[in-house]
């Protein structure tokens, strides 16, 4: 049996993190760089690419490449797949990470608004993932396959996950184009795990409660708020950087290798929640 330290290293894995400049993406990022890896971050803003990309290619060891791509589109999906393609001879991780959100009541939803939210969190998931296929199966194997990692929500487990009392609405009563596509990328994570598996290429997604970003602004942007939404999770607190840390480089690790079609929590046990 290989030494635990061996079993955890993915330094030299090459991983594309969409929305990898913000929110738990930006986690992600830094959890990746920290262990080694080359890792490729795409979003439509290049100021804060660029802006993540220095200052981790100064901390280091592993490297960042900003590519701007609004993968919300059909052109920028494609635009990416071939940008990737003229950069890499393969790929070892994809990090389905970009995705967005919308509150309103049920009388004022807007039907754009189901458009676009699941355009990005589920369609352009779906699509980014068939044409990086062949860079991710070109180094896969039997011993070490190539990874996909989704990135749901606890409330595509739990539509009425209640974040904050004052903000039930805005946790997931009035987001139903959010939870809608994150309970359709825990669907589509299972279906793909079960097509992909024989490529040798493992399809998780992992399912977070509140942590600090711009999308959970709203309940986590004061040391005041973090602790009333705290106050809600069975843990007793939000989401940390190295919650993420861990168990990202759990699941590309050998010690994850095993692992296909999971929608694994990092909640605080909100999922379990009755």
């Amino acid at each position: 049996m290989q030494s635990l330290e061996n079993l955890f290293d993915i330094s030299g894995k090459k991983v594309l993190v969409t929305g990898g400049a913000s929110g738990i993406g930006l986690m992600m990022t830094e959890a990746l760089v920290d262990a080694g890896c080359t890792v490729y971050i795409a979003s439509r803003k290049e100021s804060a690419l660029k802006s993540v990309a220095d200052h981790f290619n100064q901390t280091g060891p592993g490297t960042v490449i900003p590519i701007v791509a609004d993968i919300a589109t059909k052109e920028g999906t494609e635009l990416l797949a071939k940008t990737l393609n003229e950069k890499l001879d393969h790929l070892d991780v994809l990090i389905n990470n970009s995705g967005r959100s919308w509150g309103d009541t049920l009388e004022n939803f807007p039907r754009d608004a189901w458009d676009k939210v699941l355009t990005l969190n589920v369609t352009a998931m779906a699509d980014l993932t068939r044409l990086l296929l062949p860079l991710l199966e070109k180094n896969a194997s039997h011993a070490d396959p190539a990874r996909v990692i989704n990135v749901g929500s606890v409330m595509g487990t739990r539509p009425k996950a209640s974040i904050s009392a004052e903000n039930e609405e805005a946790a997931g009563t009035g987001a139903y184009s959010y939870v809608v596509s994150k309970a359709a990328v825990h669907h589509l994570t299972r279906m793909l795990s079960n097509e992909l598996a024989a490529r040798h290429i493992t399809v998780n997604a992992i399912a977070p409660g509140p942590f600090p970003s711009r999308m959970m602004r709203f309940a986590t942007d004061t040391e005041e708020k973090r602790k009333q939404t705290g106050s809600t999770v069975p843990l007793g607190r939000v989401g940390e950087p190295e919650d993420v840390a861990c168990l990202i480089r759990w699941l590309l690790s050998k010690g994850g290798g095993y692992i296909s079609g999971a929608i694994v929590p990092i909640d605080g046990g909100m999922s379990a929640m009755g």
